[in-house]
């Protein structure tokens, strides 16, 4: 669900992975993007953001079978 939600709203999705520095950094380079570029660097903010919840399910899978 997250990686669908990051196709429309990169930055409230990379927020969803608790990434909250990251989140807002992303937002204020994310909308004049969007506005200046109309939308040319919108896929760069959309692999960003897949990749870092990647990581934080990746981070959730070690953490339960007790890898470091």
């Amino acid at each position: 669900m997250n990686y669908v939600l990051a196709l429309f709203l990169p930055p409230l999705s990379i927020l969803l992975t608790g990434r909250v520095f990251v989140s807002i950094a992303v937002f204020i380079i994310w909308v004049p993007a969007i506005l200046f570029s109309g939308g040319l660097t919108h896929p760069m903010f959309i692999l960003l953001a897949w990749i870092l919840i990647y990581q934080a399910n990746a981070d959730r899978r070690a953490q339960r079978y007790g890898r470091d």
